[in-house]
C-alpha cells in the first residue's frame, strides 16, 4: 500500500507486469536499495542520486531504471537542473516495502550494515534480545512489529523531522537451537 501522501505526489501508478523474479532480482542490490531510501520522500535526479552515493552518473542511470521498470521508482515531470540541463527527479513509489524479499538474500542486512557505518554512533539505537517462543507467539510478533511499522510508514514526513531508518529482523538463533 503507498502511503496517501506519496499518491497524493506520483497520482496513479500502473503495476508492472507480474514478475516475481525481476522484482527480487531488482531488489537484490545494496545499492539499488540504497537509491529507494535517498528517493524515499524527496524526488532527486540521477545526477543527484549518483553524488549521494559517491558514484558515477552512468552506473547509478542503469540502477534507476531498472527500479522504475519494475515499479518500484516513480519519474516526476522533468526540470531543469545545474546549467539548464534538463533532469529527471525520481521518487520511491513505496512498492518495495510491499514486495516479500527472498528468504535468506543477503541484500537487506548487507544494506542495513552499509548505512549504519554511516550513522553518527549517538544517532544508533540497537536492540538485541533473545526469546524463546512458540510459532505461533512469534507470528504473533512479527505482525505487531510490522503492523507498528506500517502505521509509521502511512504517515506524512512530519514536518520538520529528520530521517530516521528501521531495520528489523527475527530469526532462527541457530547457535542456541545447536546446545539445546
Amino acid at each position: 500500500m503507498t502511503p496517501r501522501w506519496q499518491e497524493e505526489l506520483l497520482g496513479p501508478l500502473p503495476d508492472p507486469p507480474v514478475d516475481p523474479d525481476a522484482d527480487a532480482r531488482a531488489l537484490a542490490s545494496t545499492l539499488r536499495l540504497r537509491i529507494l531510501r535517498l528517493c524515499l520522500d524527496e524526488p532527486r535526479s540521477n545526477r543527484e542520486i549518483a553524488a549521494a552515493l559517491g558514484r558515477n552518473p552512468g552506473s547509478t542511470l542503469h540502477h534507476v531504471r531498472t527500479l522504475v521498470d519494475r515499479g518500484f521508482l516513480a519519474p516526476l515531470p522533468v526540470r531543469r537542473g545545474v546549467r539548464g540541463s534538463r533532469e529527471v527527479p525520481y521518487l520511491a513509489t513505496g512498492r518495495s516495502w510491499r514486495t516479500p524479499v527472498a528468504p535468506g538474500d543477503p541484500s537487506l542486512v548487507r544494506t542495513f550494515v552499509d548505512e549504519i557505518g554511516e550513522a553518527r554512533p549517538d544517532d544508533v539505537a540497537v536492540v538485541r534480545l533473545g526469546l524463546t517462543l512458540t510459532p505461533a507467539a512469534r507470528a504473533e510478533l512479527d505482525q505487531r512489529v510490522s503492523a507498528l511499522l506500517q502505521e509509521y510508514a502511512d504517515r506524512a514526513p512530519d514536518p520538520g523531522g529528520e530521517p530516521v531508518a528501521v531495520f528489523y529482523a527475527s530469526y532462527d538463533d541457530a547457535q542456541r537451537r545447536r546446545l539445546a
